[in-house]
C-alpha cells in the first residue's frame, strides 16, 4: 500500500495561489469554496530579535492531509469516507447523506458541504490524475516549484515536480509535466528539523511541509 502525498517547501512557497486556481479550475471548485486555502504566516518577530531586521514570514497551503488515521472516516455513519490502497482519504458520493459528521471531525477545517449537490467535497489528492501517472495539479502548476508529489514509503527526496522542458521545446500547459525532476535534486539542503507536519491530534497528517531558517507556526 502506498502513502501519496505532497511535500511543499515554504521557502520556495510566494503565495501566489496559483495551487488553489488550479485545484478550483481542474476540479470544478465552486466559488467561495476551497480544496486548498493558503495562510500567510507572519510577520512575526523572531525570539530575541529586533525590527525591522528580524521579522520573518511565510505562506502555508493547507487542504485535506490525507491522514493516517482520519477521523473524517471514524465518523462517517455511512463509510462514504474511506481510505483506499494509494493511502489517500476519498469520498464516494453515492454514499455521502451530507451529515458533515466528518468536516465537524476534521482538525484542519477542509471539508465543506456542497449546496447544490448535497455532499462534502474537499481535496482528492486529484485522483483522476495520479491513477493515469500524472501529477496533481496543484504540484504541476506551481510556478515557483515549491511542491512535490509522491510516495511516502520512497522518502520524500524521490517526490517530484515538473522539470524544465527538453532544450527546444517552447513550455506549454500540454507539455507541462512530461519530464520530471525530484524534491532531492532540486531542493536546498534541508535537515530532519526543517521537515514539519500540521498539528497531529492522533489522525496522523501525511502532508510534508519544508521550513528553513524561520519559525515554524504551523
Amino acid at each position: 500500500m502506498a502513502r501519496y502525498a505532497i511535500a511543499t517547501d515554504l521557502n520556495l512557497c510566494v503565495g501566489c495561489l496559483a495551487c488553489t486556481v488550479a485545484c478550483k479550475a481542474v476540479n470544478g471548485v465552486d466559488i467561495g469554496s476551497y480544496w486548498i486555502k493558503t495562510l500567510r504566516i507572519g510577520p512575526n518577530l523572531k525570539e530575541g530579535g529586533s525590527f525591522p531586521n528580524d521579522v520573518e514570514m511565510y505562506f502555508l497551503p493547507v487542504q485535506c492531509q490525507h491522514c493516517e488515521n482520519p477521523a473524517c472516516v471514524d465518523v462517517c455513519p455511512t463509510e462514504a469516507s474511506h481510505k483506499v490502497a494509494d493511502g489517500t482519504v476519498q469520498i464516494d458520493k453515492e454514499k455521502c447523506i451530507g451529515c458533515q459528521f466528518c468536516a465537524m471531525a476534521c482538525p484542519y477545517g477542509v471539508r465543506y458541504l456542497n449546496e447544490e449537490e448535497r455532499v462534502v467535497e474537499k481535496c482528492t489528492l486529484c485522483e483522476q490524475k495520479t491513477a493515469q501517472g500524472e501529477l496533481p495539479q496543484c504540484v504541476a502548476q506551481c510556478g515557483a516549484r515549491a511542491r512535490f508529489f509522491g510516495d511516502l514509503d520512497a522518502g520524500i527526496d524521490t517526490f517530484e515536480a515538473p522539470s524544465e522542458p527538453a532544450p527546444g521545446v517552447e513550455p506549454s500547459y500540454e507539455n507541462c509535466g512530461e519530464s520530471r525532476i525530484t524534491l532531492g535534486e532540486y531542493l536546498e539542503e534541508y535537515s530532519e528539523q526543517d521537515v514539519y507536519h500540521l498539528p497531529d491530534v492522533g489522525n496522523g497528517p501525511q502532508l510534508v511541509y519544508i521550513l528553513r531558517d524561520r519559525t515554524w507556526r504551523g
